[in-house]
Formats: structure tokens, C-alpha cells, sequence
């Protein structure tokens, strides 16, 4: 069987730095074969693409492939995405894209986020006794809520118009060199598509550049896409939905970075010096929290 490199899988995978990938062909070369199998499907690779790549640099290392079974495309994306998520190196915004996508892969894969008895795909995993909804699924399994699930598959859809409007954003989102903003995600997905560039572009601008130092284009355009978000906010309802909408994803977004970096670094988490200045940060959300309560919003 001919063994290909297919983008639509390959891009599910969070890349490797230069110094990573050097340091991986390099222990490939010294043992002189890929111990682990490159996993594949209808030829295709799903797991192992840096060692299938390294391997087609250098003929005479050895490898084995492992043909996996899938029912479509989508659930070959799902099963990829969970995998990666397995992994303890991943930043943030890649744990939310890879949620994302698996979310919105096995929605494809069985026709919507709904309670099925008839769903019996190994990347579903139901248990059909007490059958639940993807996305609540796939939030016990990662530790977030159903909420969050639903707005990483939003999050995973304008990662990707962005990349296509612009090619290697995805990298720069994911990798946390960029950090946009929910609001500014979601208005990438209600753009035209002969608009997504010229966003994306501005997410690239400094924050704190005066937007006189813009183009002309671009300060209208942003002056569209704010008639168009209020559009949308009287198309779906009233401002204050809105805002409560992003107050919330906030707060999910809290407790997600938290126990993601408590998680990864538990070893330091049992320092007493170390949860002596996270609890000096906790006083600073309680500070925060108390104000609001008291109906005054800090300056700082």
C-alpha cells in the first residue's frame, strides 16, 4: 500500500519546533529504525507524520505501519484529536482547538450532538445503556464544561478560515504567539470571505496601537464589523445576552488555564512557596470579585 500525507489530518496535529523535530530525527537515525508503527487509514497517516516524514528523508531507516478501521473521514479526525489531546505538552489554545475539532468531527461523523442509541462508533465510545450527548461527553473527559465544548467547535471553525484567509495563523494562534480575543474569533466566522483577511491581519496589529496609525480600509472595516456584531446582537437577542455570554466564557476560560497549568506542573503545585503566590493571585480575583459585588469596576 502506498503511504500518503493527507493536510486534512495533518493539520489536527500540533507541530513540532525546529529544535524538537532535529532532536526526533536524530534518535531515529541513531537507532536506525521508527520503533513505533506509523498508523494509517485507507493509506492515509493519522498518527506519525514527523517520523513518516523523516523516514521518506532517509530510505534505509526501517518502519512498520498499523492500517486502522474508521467509517469515514471525520471519525479518523475525531479518533486523531483525541489521541493528540493525550498529550501533556500542549498549550492552551491547542487543547481548545483539538476539542474543537473533535466535537465538530464526530457531530459530522453522526449527524449532530444528540443522544443516539444507534451511535457505535470506537471514537464515540457510548455507553449505550446511558447514552450522552457528544458534547457532554467530551467535556467529562477533558475536565471542562459542555459550554466550553461547544464554543472550542466555534473556536476550531475560525482558526481555520483565518489560516486559509491567511496561511500559517493557525500556527501562531495555536502556539500562543497570537492571542485574539472570543469576540474577535467569532467576527472572523460572520465575515465575508473577501473580508477575513484584512481581520486577520489586525489581529496581528499591537494591542495598544492607536487605531489612527491604521489604514483607512481597515478602520472601516472595523467599523462594519461592529455594525454587524450589533446586527447580529438584534438578531439573536438583547446585549445584555451577549455580554453575559462573553462574562462567562471568561470565567470558563479561568478555571480552564488554571487547572491546565496546575495539572502540568503538579510537582511545583506541592511547594509551599509555589501555592503561597497562586493563593497571592486568588486574592487578586477575590479583590476583583469584591469590587464588582460592591458595583465599582477597577481601574486596574
Amino acid at each position: 500500500m502506498n503511504i500518503r500525507i493527507e493536510p486534512e489530518f495533518e493539520n489536527k496535529i500540533p507541530p513540532l519546533t525546529e529544535d524538537e523535530y532535529r532532536q526526533l530525527e536524530e534518535n531515529i537515525r541513531a537507532d536506525g529504525i521508527i520503533i513505533n508503527p506509523i498508523i494509517t487509514w485507507n493509506g492515509a497517516v493519522v498518527d506519525g507524520h514527523n517520523r513518516f516524514r523523516i523516514a521518506q528523508a532517509h530510505p534505509e531507516i526501517r518502519y512498520t505501519t498499523f492500517e486502522k478501521s474508521f467509517p469515514n473521514a471525520e471519525a479518523a479526525v475525531a479518533w486523531i484529536c483525541k489521541h493528540q489531546l493525550g498529550r501533556r505538552n500542549l498549550t492552551p489554545e491547542q487543547k481548545k482547538y483539538l476539542i474543537g475539532k473533535q466535537y465538530e468531527a464526530e457531530k459530522a461523523s453522526h449527524g449532530g450532538d444528540r443522544k443516539s442509541e444507534d451511535i457505535k462508533s470506537s471514537c464515540q465510545n457510548v455507553n449505550l445503556k446511558n447514552p450522552e450527548r457528544i458534547s457532554d461527553r467530551i467535556a467529562r473527559e477533558n475536565g471542562v464544561s459542555s459550554r466550553f465544548v461547544t464554543r472550542a467547535g466555534g473556536f476550531s471553525k475560525a482558526v481555520d478560515m483565518a489560516d486559509e484567509a491567511v496561511p500559517g495563523i493557525r500556527n501562531d494562534i495555536l502556539s500562543g504567539k497570537l492571542k485574539p480575543t472570543e469576540a474577535e474569533v467569532r467576527a472572523i466566522v460572520q465575515a465575508a470571505p473577501g473580508e477575513r483577511e484584512a481581520l486577520v491581519e489586525e489581529l496581528r496589529q499591537p494591542k495598544d496601537k492607536p487605531r489612527s496609525s491604521l489604514s483607512e480600509a481597515r478602520r472601516e472595516l472595523a467599523q462594519l464589523r461592529k455594525i454587524g456584531e450589533e446586527m447580529a446582537h438584534a438578531r439573536g437577542g438583547k446585549k445584555l445576552e451577549s455580554m453575559l455570554f462573553e462574562l462567562s466564557d471568561a470565567v470558563d476560560t479561568l478555571i480552564f488555564r488554571w487547572k491546565f497549568c496546575i495539572s502540568n506542573h503538579q510537582e511545583l503545585f506541592q511547594r509551599e512557596d509555589c501555592r503561597a503566590q497562586i493563593l497571592k493571585y486568588a486574592d487578586k480575583v477575590r479583590s476583583f470579585i469584591g469590587s464588582i459585588e460592591k458595583g465599582v469596576i477597577p481601574d486596574e
